[in-house]
């Protein structure tokens, strides 16, 4: 089974100011997918510079070809379907069709209390969401949507001339609980997890392993639900959450015995972060430069 390797490239940099530059070089590098954060601003960054997800991906579209681009992920946290159909489309348009939606439910962040708003209980986290695809998926695919339901409505809104993927950009959607998985059969084209986050702390990479056999698991049986193939969906691990955190990226050795080990669990897709100095997310560029150009090739 051949792994596609992708790149999450933080909104963090001023276009002018190495953000353009960046999103050429993941092209250049031959990643599959260049990610951002769909978020408001995020965690240690949050009293730094933070950019918009929507516009950040738009503008990477103008100076790229072949690089897909997508979201890890957007959540209903502030976002609404029926503007948010509108954005996607465009950018789709604008991209000539390599985007890829990565949608979730959100957590307890900053993103869920800057609207004014308490945070959601998760129970309504997967309400809202169980509500906000479907309904996506329709703006996504009719020229015209009416809807009333317990958290979102449309009203005649219209969305022409759709998507320039068809039937619409594919939804990655990320998911652990079985009210999410069930989403991810039913929508998704993708499915995306970042491993078990009770394990970062003090789990090991063994008992991550297991974690993620058992996600995959409960996924091939969501799938088999409804009578889909699992091997129809996409199987995303975003990296640097298992208690392997920055290890794999300390050598291409490294990196291949890390990605060697999830490819043989079923995943098809594995996102690492661009470095970023002083963060979670430091790592040698050098190194990561040879990761992407030499461990597709080691993978197969």
């Amino acid at each position: 089974m051949s792994l596609r390797l992708s790149t999450v490239i933080l909104p963090h940099r001023r276009w002018n100011e190495g953000g353009r530059e960046t999103w050429q070089r993941a092209e250049q590098l031959g990643f599959h997918t260049g990610y951002t954060y769909d978020h408001l601003s995020w965690r240690t960054f949050r009293d730094g510079p933070w950019f918009g997800a929507v516009p950040t991906l738009t503008a990477a579209a103008g100076v790229t070809d072949r690089l897909r681009l997508g979201t890890l992920v957007t959540s209903p946290n502030f976002r609404h379907p029926v503007p948010l159909a509108k954005e996607l489309i465009t950018l789709d348009d604008i991209s000539g069709g390599r985007v890829t939606l990565g949608i979730g439910a959100g957590g307890t962040g900053f993103d869920a209390t800057a609207l004014g708003q308490d945070p959601w209980s998760p129970r309504e986290r997967a309400d809202r969401l169980a509500e906000f695809i479907p309904l996506l998926d329709r703006l996504l695919t009719e020229d015209s949507v009416s809807y009333e339901g317990d958290f979102y409505s449309a009203h005649e809104a219209r969305n022409i001339p759709g998507c320039v993927q068809r039937p619409r950009l594919p939804f990655a959607v990320a998911a652990t609980g079985p009210r999410g998985l069930k989403l991810a059969a039913r929508h998704g084209q993708a499915w995306v997890t970042t491993g078990d986050p009770k394990l970062y702390e003090n789990g090991t990479p063994e008992q991550s392993l297991q974690a993620l056999r058992g996600q995959i698991d409960k996924l091939t049986d969501s799938c088999a639900a409804i009578g889909r193939d699992v091997s129809t969906l996409d199987r995303i691990l975003l990296t640097g959450f298992t208690p392997d955190r920055g290890l794999p990226l300390t050598s291409l050795d490294a990196f291949v015995d890390f990605a060697g080990r999830h490819r043989e669990l079923g995943f098809t897709e594995l996102v690492i972060h661009w470095p970023i100095p002083d963060s979670d997310f430091a790592a040698e560029q050098k190194v990561f430069e040879q990761i992407a150009m030499e461990a597709p090739a080691q993978l197969g």
